[in-house]
């Protein structure tokens, strides 16, 4: 099994908390992993990666196969994509660079349609994947990553050359196993539309109120009034993703706010963007649900209310 393993050359475009912290984990499994970095370049060539993980204690990989340039890496059988949204528009050039002719594209971002845009500007031989990354982390600096919670990954398949269900369950199949041999719980998503609604049950109202309210989830959740608020947006996901023909689990927002009432406490990752003063990402998080809800007829008023206020914070903050 080792052989084959060693064998899929995996490259991950946008090394921050995300794509760094599952690059180190496929890297220390044994697959052949390369780095491509922008400004955290020169550190992580010189010092390497470094997780800090509550689950899994305190990791490291030393060298590392950075890259400054999509043109320096090897043809990658997997390519995943853990740049924020809002760059995703110039990442095409570096994936088509980077990737074999046949090469998987595993997008692991928030929001809905995320895919979309990437679709049109790749060419059609790459198979196009979303990851669901249902996992508490961040950058503490350069090539520094903070694991608190969490880790797994759901992998569905958006678009490309696979003939019919059943390929297209193969290479989602590959995907989820690239996962569970690095230890990371992974599964197969049918619907991808439908598994990124969701996730914005728990992203809408998480991300936007630590940034309006100066929040982390712990005093969230301590709160009457937050969490009745939080509660409210859980509540119009749901309507909103019944509206475009997606049904969630019964319970599933439920599900979602017990689960965060036991996490460690969190600051979510619109927070960080916020703090660095990064553009937020409200299309994909905000706009994109929004826009669809009302295509099918439903108002979110208070999901508007909120994406509204974001986008005055944002306006301001950068």
């Amino acid at each position: 099994m080792g052989a084959v393993v060693k064998k899929t050359v995996v490259g991950i475009i946008g090394t921050g908390a995300i794509g760094g912290f599952y690059g180190l984990m496929l890297a220390r499994a044994g697959f052949d992993v390369h780095f491509l970095l922008r400004s955290e370049f020169s550190a992580v060539a010189e010092r390497g990666l470094q997780v800090d993980s509550a689950v899994h204690g305190t990791l490291t990989l030393n060298p590392v196969q950075a890259y400054s340039s999509a043109e320096d890496m090897p043809p990658c059988d997997w390519l995943l994509v853990g740049a924020k949204t809002t760059s995703n528009a110039g990442l095409a050039p570096s994936i088509i660079q980077a990737a074999k002719p046949d090469a998987k594209v595993l997008v692991l971002q928030n929001g809905l349609d995320v895919e979309d845009s990437l679709r049109a500007l790749l060419p059609d031989s790459l198979h196009l994947l979303g990851g669901l990354c249902l996992i508490c982390v961040h950058r503490e600096g350069p090539g520094h990553i903070t694991h608190q919670a969490l880790g797994a990954v759901n992998v569905g398949y958006h678009s490309g050359p696979a003939a019919d269900d059943a390929a297209r369950m193969a290479i989602v199949e590959e995907g989820v196993g690239l996962f569970r041999a690095a230890g990371i719980d992974s599964h197969a998503m049918p619907n991808l539309h439908q598994a990124r609604w969701q996730k914005l049950v728990w992203n809408i109202p998480y991300n936007g109120l630590s940034v309006l309210l100066g929040a982390s989830t712990t005093p969230l959740m301590a709160d009457a009034d937050s969490r009745v608020q939080i509660q409210a947006l859980m509540a119009e996901v749901v309507q909103g993703a019944k509206a475009c023909g997606h049904d969630m689990p019964p319970g599933y927002a439920e599900y979602l706010f017990m689960m965060t009432e036991k996490m460690p406490d969190y600051w979510p990752s619109m927070y960080h963007d916020f703090l660095h003063k990064r553009p937020l990402e409200l299309d994909a998080i905000y706009a994109r649900p929004l826009a669809a809800a009302k295509a099918a007829g439903c108002e979110l008023p208070r999901i508007e209310a909120l994406y509204r206020h974001l986008r005055f914070i944002d306006r301001r903050n950068t």
